[in-house]
């Protein structure tokens, strides 16, 4: 996994005090985390941990939270962790968030993971959860822009994980966190400049 920083709202570096670690899964995405660990390394530790877990994994085929082998398996996590969250991805469905609302209210963190730059799910993501009354801490990761950060504030954000090649690419990483070029108020992601129609590049755009 490369070298990541977790930056909160005011754009302040706190990855020395981020005790966060990812469950290692085939679809972990990377950055998700600064550091990952194994269901076996978590089971073995000797202290609890702060640990992150797939939503996808632990919902069934209805977008329900699945019972059975998953459920136990879920609680063993909650009983070597010290506080779960979850990470998401560009493949959940929006509206199983709303069926999952009682489980997702109680997460600690909730990561949001963006596939690319111009994949505006991560700010329905961040809106939907708001509005469904989550008050914790919303961490968005993977390859948005920094140019977005600012409205991924407003949509409802409160940290970002950058790659450390991102992060020191860019001079002065508190205006990302301060420009906003449009009055965008966080409701609908269309709205966003980078993510309007345009009908034809201009001759400068070529």
């Amino acid at each position: 996994m490369a070298n990541h920083h977790v930056l909160d709202s005011h754009g302040s570096d706190i990855s020395g005090e981020d005790t966060w670690q990812a469950l290692a899964t085939a679809q972990l995405p990377d950055g998700i985390a600064l550091s990952n660990l194994t269901l076996l390394e978590l089971l073995h530790k000797q202290e609890k941990v702060d640990v992150l877990v797939p939503l996808a994994d632990l919902l069934n085929a209805d977008g329900k939270l699945a019972n059975g082998l998953l459920e136990q398996v879920f609680d063993i996590l909650k009983q070597h962790s010290s506080r779960l969250g979850v990470w998401i991805t560009s493949n959940t469905d929006a509206d199983a968030l709303a069926e999952v609302k009682d489980f997702l209210l109680t997460q600690d963190l909730i990561v949001i993971h963006v596939p690319s730059f111009v994949d505006g799910r991560g700010f329905s993501f961040a809106q939907t959860l708001r509005q469904l009354g989550y008050e914790g801490e919303i961490r968005m990761a993977g390859n948005f822009g920094r140019d977005q950060i600012a409205y991924l504030l407003r949509a409802g954000a409160t940290s970002f994980v950058l790659n450390e090649h991102d992060l020191q690419s860019i001079s002065d990483i508190s205006q990302a966190f301060t420009a906003l070029a449009s009055s965008y108020d966080g409701r609908n992601a269309a709205a966003l400049p980078m993510f309007a129609k345009q009908s034809e590049p201009s001759v400068a755009q070529l």
